[in-house]
């Protein structure tokens, strides 16, 4: 079992992945931005994105422990490096897992002035809580933890990949609002989740009958619920669970709605706030679903040794595997075929931005779309907040940044942010427009680019679209 809580703890710190775009969000150059924000601005005519490469997302962290904190170099022991971030670690760390791939993506601009968009993208969202009380019961055992009660309701974790359509509006209501709203349909191809769990595992000191010691699951209540699972079973092979997976894109899964609301603000000539809501929406699981349940309450007292720490992962483990014996027959696992619903993971943007310095655009010393409005200048400064609600609590997370346009061909957006895995974390996003030809490129933690290993969270951002300015 020490052999599992090593992988497990390695494969979270190599492959965790957020959400936050802190990057593009707010850059009007990027069509992409409408994605963040539907109530932003958009000044472009019409843009298209190139197929599958218009936008990919990657974006990794994980809030309390990184590659190097296990593996680095060091002169302490590996299994006292991982004891000690068991240790460290709190059940409010998580692990998270963010993908995204546009394959479609275009807009224009109608002739009463509303701006059309629409598309569609694939997206993989994973979180993971770190289970505090069950790692240290894996890596130490009970011998010396009688009468605590192990929590089984730390265990919390969902995970959804699916396809999103989606089609927006976005309006300038008056000189100094702009308004904008999206539309989307879910179509989800693998779901699960397991989370508002409860219950205990605690050693007591027996009568002594039987056995000196009493092992109890009090009030268990932990389910896990999935849909497009349980049907790939019966495939054979990788090819055809692919095949089945990707057949579900389209419709084939379960579908859901949601809705995405944004505007845009121009307090002041130089000073702009912005704020939006994404994903406020629910997939309906109905189809392919399988959940399974255990609840009750449960006393061991057949084992004659209380279970010490496993040793190199050898010689103790009957113990355990009676105690997982014994509990399955006593407290069966149910499984269940009921549909459920789900709440998508709601987002949060908000944003301030102070522009300064030479005037930009073809509208000279004005914006004729706008001239009551802000005027476009060649740099800015500003604060934006990001959250996410996610089982256990809110994820936030603040960013200053810093724009500029150097030519009407090239700009760039330097930023630094504080979230729950750094706060030290300074990105770098740049767009270039030659022609017709939009590209945008973004990354952030370049300040750990030197040893990737220590960084606690990456992102990578990419596209590339041709857009047609307003003539």
């Amino acid at each position: 079992m020490r052999d599992l809580v090593t992988c497990i703890i390695a494969l979270w710190a190599f492959t965790s992945i957020a959400q936050n775009k802190q990057l593009i969000y707010g850059v009007e150059e990027i069509p992409q931005s409408l994605l963040l924000n539907p109530g932003g601005k958009a000044p472009q005519r019409m843009h298209f994105g190139i197929p599958f490469l218009s936008h990919l997302h990657v974006n990794g962290g994980a809030s309390g422990v990184s590659v190097y904190d296990i593996f680095g170099k060091s002169n302490v022991d590996i299994n006292t490096r991982i004891r000690n971030k068991i240790f460290e670690m709190e059940n409010t760390d998580f692990f998270t897992a963010t993908e995204q791939l546009e394959l479609i993506n275009f807009g224009w601009r109608a002739k009463n002035d509303i701006f059309f968009s629409g598309g569609i993208y694939q997206e993989f969202d994973f979180v993971f809580y770190f289970p505090k009380d069950l790692a240290i019961l894996a890596w130490e055992g009970n011998r010396d933890y009688l009468d605590y009660e192990f929590d089984l309701g730390e265990v919390s974790t969902t995970g959804d990949f699916m396809t999103v359509f989606h089609f927006g509006t976005n309006k300038q209501i008056t000189d100094k609002l702009t308004v904008g709203a999206r539309a989307k349909l879910y179509s989800s191809m693998i779901s699960y989740r397991s989370t508002n769990n409860t219950g205990t595992f605690v050693t007591r000191l027996g009568d002594g009958s039987v056995n000196i010691y009493e092992h109890t699951v009090q009030n268990a209540n932990v389910t896990v619920e999935t849909s497009g699972f349980a049907s790939l079973r019966d495939l054979d092979g990788a090819s055809q669970v692919t095949n089945e997976i990707l057949g579900r894109a389209f419709f084939g899964g379960n579908i859901g709605l949601g809705l995405d609301l944004g505007a845009t603000y121009d307090i002041t000539n130089n000073l702009t706030a912005s704020a939006s809501v994404l994903d406020l929406g629910t997939i309906f699981h109905s189809n392919d679903v399988e959940s399974y349940q255990a609840s009750g309450t449960y006393t061991l007292d057949g084992i004659e040794l209380i279970f010490p720490p496993l040793v190199d992962g050898q010689g103790t483990l009957p113990y355990y595997d009676d105690l997982e014996d014994e509990i399955e027959r006593e407290i069966p696992i149910d499984t269940l075929t009921n549909s459920y619903t789900q709440m998508r993971p709601l987002k949060i943007n908000g944003g301030l931005t102070y522009k300064f310095g030479r005037i930009v655009g073809k509208g000279g010393e004005c914006d004729c779309r706008n001239p009551g409005g802000s005027i476009d200048r060649n740099q800015s400064v500003g604060i934006q907040l990001y959250s996410i609600f996610r089982p256990k609590a809110p994820q936030t997370a603040a960013t200053a940044f810093y724009y500029r346009r150097f030519t009407d061909y090239l700009s760039a957006k330097a930023t630094y942010t504080v979230d729950p895995y750094s706060s030290s974390n300074v990105g770098l996003g740049l767009v270039a427009d030659i022609g017709k030809f939009n590209f945008y490129i973004a990354a952030d933690n370049l300040l750990r680019y030197g040893n990737l290993a220590k960084a606690k969270s990456l992102s990578l951002q990419l596209g590339f679209n041709i857009k047609f300015d307003e003539e």
